[in-house]
């Protein structure tokens, strides 16, 4: 999903329209599919819980964590039944992130992550989800990504 620029208004920012624009393209897309067995995984940047950036109230204003990316994003999981996988194992009560900006110097230590990257499936696969997990240890290697990765654990 794209990122959507620095600026979480639309008329201010261009990438910030297309990105809700794509938001709502993609919930459209998902609504007009019959439910079939499918599994969503990528880059949605966007943090949608409360747990999944290192402060709510200081990033409700930064792009990936706004209400208006939040509302969006939760419009694409109910139009599609879709069910946030890594959320199911590791509960929302639990801080989680996927992401620490290269901006941070500071990182582990202040540990100030979002959870942009995700894993959902399809109801008719929730019994065969059996384990979830975050490897957030290779954003400490030498020369890591601002991502780390994400997996899941399905019985098929």
């Amino acid at each position: 999903m794209p990122a959507g620029g620095d600026i979480p208004d639309p008329v201010e920012n261009d990438k910030f329209a297309h990105k809700l624009n794509f938001i709502e393209e993609m919930a459209d897309w998902f609504g007009s599919k019959r439910q079939a067995r499918r599994i969503l995984v990528g880059d949605l940047n966007i943090a949608p819980l409360e747990n999944d950036v290192w402060s709510h109230q200081q990033l409700r204003k930064i792009v990936s964590h706004t209400p208006v990316e939040v509302d969006g994003l939760n419009k694409i999981m109910t139009v599609h039944k879709w069910i946030d996988a890594v959320r199911e194992i590791i509960p929302p009560e639990e801080l989680l992130y996927s992401w620490w900006s290269y901006r941070n110097r500071t990182w582990p230590g202040s540990d100030r992550g979002r959870r942009l990257d995700h894993m959902w499936i399809t109801p008719s696969l929730k019994d065969k989800l059996k384990d979830a997990s975050v490897f957030r240890e290779a954003r400490g290697w030498e020369k890591p990504s601002d991502h780390v990765p994400v997996t899941i654990d399905l019985d098929i």
